[in-house]
Formats: structure tokens, sequence, C-alpha cells
């Protein structure tokens, strides 16, 4: 599978993989471990991997750090209403680390998937 991915580090592939697939349109291309995943979305693919398994993005690094969730990178998802959005995200109990914020290149919103990875809902202008 050539191209370019993202690579999230998670506690829980399946809760992963439930949440993206539920909740935001991706499908699974991909699972051959319980560690791992790949999702897809309007040809992005979105890597899944936990924070244990056999491969590379688990694995703790020469000077002892060790990759974890939660960071401030992240997917940015263009939504048509972010406010309708929002709302349907809240009522299955997602978790915002922040309120819509307008700004001149339009509105956006931190949603934080189930490991505290976040994603952008970005809505553009209206033209």
């Amino acid at each position: 599978m050539p191209g370019i991915s993202m690579r999230y580090i998670v506690d829980d592939v399946d809760a992963a993989v439930e949440f993206y697939t539920r909740h935001l349109g991706f499908s699974v291309a991909l699972h051959p471990a319980p560690s791992f995943a790949i999702l897809t979305r309007d040809g992005f693919r979105l890597l899944v991997s936990g924070t244990t398994g056999p491969g590379g993005a688990s694995q703790t690094m020469p000077d002892g750090r060790k990759p974890e969730p939660g960071g401030w990178n992240r997917i940015q998802i263009e939504v048509a209403d972010l406010e309708a959005e929002v709302t349907a995200l809240r009522q299955a109990g997602a978790r915002f680390r922040n309120e819509i914020v307008q700004g001149m290149g339009g509105k956006q919103i931190l949603l934080d998937d189930p490991a505290g990875n976040p994603i952008e809902l970005f809505e553009a202008p209206k033209r």
C-alpha cells in the first residue's frame, strides 16, 4: 500500500477501530493482529497501533522513551455542518478538548479518540 499514512498510538486497537468506523466514516482495510489495524477514508490511511505488540510502533526508543497516545499532532476531517457533527458525537459520549473555535479559515474543534489522540473536525467558511 504505497502512499502517505498517519499512525496513532492507541491503548486499545479494537476501541479505536470501533470509534473511527462508527463515528467518523472510516473503513477497516486491514486488521491482521490485535495490536494493529489500517483504517481508510477518502484515500487517507490511518494506522492504529497498540502500545504493546511485535511491531516497531510500540518499541522503546534507545533513550528509554516509549511511544504513547494523546499528543497534539492530529488528523483533520472536514465536515459540512460542524455543529451537527459535534451534537451527534456528544450524544454518543465522545470527548472534546475544547469548544468550537471560529477563525478566519473556518470553524474547528478537537475531538479525542478513545486513547486521547486528537482529531480536528473542521468546517470551511461558506462561500
